[in-house]
């Protein structure tokens, strides 16, 4: 099934599958589930999924103990039939936006966007995140309000500048 455009509903139906096997046995280990992958590279086959907690790094114990409680869950599902690598990370400094409630929970940090058209001349675009409305990304771009709707944004992440 092909990818629909739009940050928040860019998901293949075996990454929406396994969201909903993952969430709660996630949320049992004390950590959020912000993002999950299937990707092919280099001829191998990755499952991807990416965590967080509110109040303390993810560290190696935090993804072990993860993967151990998703491991058998996966097995027992059965949703990929090739066989893959399992990774469980954080999602790093400048993680991705991909659901509404990421949008309202990061207002106020610096954000890049990037457009699947050029808009003035640019398909990425940096600036401070004022939130999601109407089914558009609102930023402040150099003290000027713009706002893009879901359909043209391809992807959104977090800015850190040192």
């Amino acid at each position: 099934m092909a990818k629909k455009k739009g940050i928040i509903c860019n998901y293949s139906q075996i990454e929406r599958d396994i969201w909903q096997l993952a969430e709660q046995p996630v949320a049992e280990n004390g950590a959020e589930l912000i993002d999950v992958e299937f990707v092919a590279e280099a001829g191998s086959h990755f499952l991807r999924i990416y965590i967080d907690r509110p109040d303390m790094p993810v560290d190696h114990q935090l993804c072990e103990t993860v993967s151990n409680a998703l491991d058998p869950i996966l097995d027992e599902a059965d949703l990929i039939k090739q066989s893959y690598y399992l990774e469980i990370s954080s999602p790093g400094l400048e993680r991705p936006l991909k659901r509404a409630a990421d949008f309202q929970r990061y207002a106020g940090h610096d954000v890049t966007l990037h457009l699947y058209a050029p808009w003035q001349g640019k398909k990425q675009i940096d600036g401070r995140l004022i939130g999601l409305a109407d089914d558009q990304v609102q930023i402040d771009v150099d003290g000027q309000t713009f706002a893009f709707p879901l359909a043209q944004v391809s992807k959104a992440h977090l800015r850190i500048s040192f």
